[in-house]
């Protein structure tokens, strides 16, 4: 496994790509710069088969459709409670942060249910909403690997804002502690800005713990 990491757009939006032993990649919340992230992957040799998004806010989908366009029937997945944030500007933020108020729910090929567990590229991991950034936000738990994909939800030594529109701060907290810091101690959490941090330092460091 090789794991892939650019920093993209005015938020500085963390995209991933985990890449199997085949050179099949599961890209993670591509926000911006889609053309170089597509660049990359070629420069790489990378075939990216998936598109998993954490949440709907513009900075970590608005490079979808770029991206998209380089290759033939790339899928998309969210959650599906997070469809109605994708659809609506003020939600998604792209009304309040952005240059233009946009829905991006034409971009998903599919939605996950909370729990589903799936196999992608030869990866398997389960999908855990975490809603308090956003209504339907979701963590992406890679137990085999040990890795943690939770998007804007759990930051190291911090968490993401609750309060834009459709945010919540206590299920922000319940999401936390109740189904991210109940996961092995040794898994290495990628957040959605910032650096990576582990569960174990989260515990104890975290004032949300």
């Amino acid at each position: 496994m090789k794991l892939l990491h650019y920093v993209v757009g005015p938020i500085q939006t963390n995209c991933y790509t985990l890449v199997s032993d085949k050179n099949q990649g599961i890209v993670i919340d591509p926000g911006a710069s889609g053309d170089s992230i597509a660049a990359e992957l070629k420069k790489n040799q990378v075939t990216p088969v998936a598109v998993l998004l954490t949440h709907g806010h513009f900075d970590h989908v608005s490079g979808v459709e770029d991206l998209c366009s380089h290759y033939d029937s790339l899928p998309v997945y969210i959650l599906e409670q997070e469809m109605d944030t994708l659809r609506d500007p003020e939600l998604n933020l792209s009304a309040v942060m952005s240059y233009e108020a946009k829905d991006f729910s034409g971009l998903i090929t599919d939605t996950f249910k909370d729990g589903e567990e799936k196999t992608i590229a030869g990866f398997k991991f389960k999908v855990i909403w975490t809603p308090g950034h956003t209504p339907g936000g979701c963590s992406y738990y890679f137990p085999d690997l040990k890795l943690l994909f939770p998007g804007d939800t759990l930051f190291c030594e911090s968490a993401g804002r609750t309060d834009f529109k459709g945010g919540s701060f206590s299920d922000e907290v319940h999401s936390i502690k109740e189904k991210l810091l109940t996961l092995p101690e040794d898994t290495t959490v990628y957040p959605g800005h910032d650096s990576n941090t582990t569960i174990a330092f989260e515990k104890i460091n975290n004032p949300y713990a």
